[in-house]
């Protein structure tokens, strides 16, 4: 993954999910990367992505297209717009588990965390499908 990010491995991403308490901040740096959970995202970040919790499970999981979420203003991308396309990329081409990666940071809460994970994924799912009529 870190390959296909080239000279963007270095950037910081904060992600909101927007319906959720807290954030994620991403430092793909190839030496250490890190997956951090905060309360606030930092001012620091090289890039922003903010969308509600299934649209950014949709778009790691590329089930969402990212130019729909962005056009209908559920996805909000501020700051380096290249290093977020160069991060989409990675992404798509690691085929990423979001459930499991985000669960893996918790160390032995890892399996009760998936578990709720995957609940609030269906959860947001639907919830997301009916608010839009789909």
């Amino acid at each position: 993954m870190f390959d296909r990010l080239g000279e963007h491995a270095r950037k910081r991403f904060g992600i909101k999910p927007t319906d959720l308490p807290f954030g994620f901040l991403l430092e793909p740096a190839p030496s250490r990367p890190r997956l951090s959970v905060v309360r606030n995202l930092p001012d620091d970040v090289d890039a922003r992505i903010s969308s509600p919790l299934a649209g950014l499970f949709g778009l790691i999981e590329g089930s969402l297209d990212g130019d729909a979420l962005l056009f209908s203003r559920d996805l909000v991308v501020e700051g380096d717009v290249e290093a977020v396309l160069a991060l989409r990329n990675a992404i798509d081409d690691a085929q990423l588990d979001p459930v499991a990666e985000i669960a893996s940071i918790f160390g032995p809460l890892a399996e009760p965390l998936k578990r709720t994970l995957q609940i609030a994924r269906t959860v947001a799912g639907a919830s997301n499908r009916s608010h839009k009529g789909i």
